[in-house]
């Protein structure tokens, strides 16, 4: 396939998709377009994605929080492609947009806040039928996870309550403070009463119902950031150091990846130095590299990656 055909083929999947798509999918969709090597496949990418914005063509990004972990979708807006009529002005449309449409609860846990559209002002939205025929003229960029214990743990934040639920298959009494989303999944932030200590939970960990208890009696903090935290440093109890070591072609993206810099090697690999406490997090983050990363200790763990990989032939 020739330049031209594959710039008109990714225009084409770029116009025709309700939701924008990550490369990946863009890759599997255009099938024979790009190469199979994935480091090639980046570059040409990036090329075309360049070459398109040169000509005017209105490429929107937008990062994709249903994926673990976030990637950039990508598609060309068909009313920015083919010019648009602003029935709103630009204060009702951004309201209207970002409250019911731009990000939905899995399963239509947010139906609710459609009414947020119709709220007050001249020129809102005056009935639930309004609304919905409104809303639905707008497609949605993204949905979020939705678990059931979220609207207790939103209450106890709320309220300055004390909650208790199954955690990992421990039981665990923690005060919430506030509730994230950050790379796919939800994170309760919080003081952990057991521990007496501050802490982060990860949602989708939370085993069975939970429970809201009497009033919180532990000041409200900051807590741990789930930016600033990778998947392998969850967990409780003291963090074991790991070394990974990465191919050059993947050496970059490695250290995007991990939030380090790690040891540069004269062949342009690297090592990685991480301080995990959830070993099967860690395992998720090297498999991502195929056959371009390992452990290189401590051994009980490198030995732990490949008996598991063995299992699996």
């Amino acid at each position: 396939m020739d330049k031209l055909e594959r710039l008109l083929n990714l225009t084409a999947a770029l116009l025709d998709t309700p939701r924008p798509l990550s490369a990946s999918e863009l890759r599997a969709r255009m099938a024979g377009a790009y190469s199979e090597d994935l480091t090639a496949f980046r570059r040409m990418f990036e090329r075309d994605k360049a070459d398109l914005r040169a000509i005017g063509m209105p490429i929107e990004v937008t990062t994709l929080h249903r994926l673990d972990p976030p990637v950039d979708g990508y598609r060309i807006p068909a009313s920015a492609y083919a010019g648009r009529d602003v029935r709103f002005d630009p204060d009702e449309l951004a309201a209207l947009h970002l409250a019911t449409n731009l990000v939905r609860l899995e399963g239509g846990a947010g139906a609710g806040l459609a009414r947020l559209g119709g709220a007050g002002g001249e020129g809102a939205i005056e009935s639930a039928e309004q609304v919905v025929e409104a809303v639905t003229a707008v497609e949605a960029v993204d949905e979020l996870p939705f678990h059931e214990a979220l609207s207790k743990l939103v209450e106890a934040a709320i309220g300055r309550r004390a909650v208790q639920f199954t955690y990992r298959g421990a039981e665990r009494q923690a005060e919430p403070w506030r509730l994230s989303f950050h790379r796919g999944h939800w994170y309760l932030v919080g003081w952990d009463c057991g521990q007496s200590t501050e802490r982060l939970f990860r949602v989708d960990r939370i085993d069975g119902p939970v429970a809201v208890l009497g009033p919180a009696v532990h000041p409200v903090g900051e807590g741990p950031d789930p930016r600033t935290i990778r998947p392998w440093e969850f967990g409780a109890g003291e963090p074991v150091e790991v070394r990974v070591l990465v191919d050059a072609d993947q050496a970059s993206w490695a250290c995007h990846r991990a939030g380090v810099d790690g040891e540069r090697q004269p062949d342009g690999s690297v090592v990685l130095t991480l301080q995990v406490r959830d070993t099967a997090a860690l395992r998720t983050f090297v498999l991502d590299f195929l056959d371009h990363a390992e452990v290189l200790e401590p051994e009980w763990l490198r030995n732990e990656v490949i008996g598991w990989l063995e299992a699996l032939v």
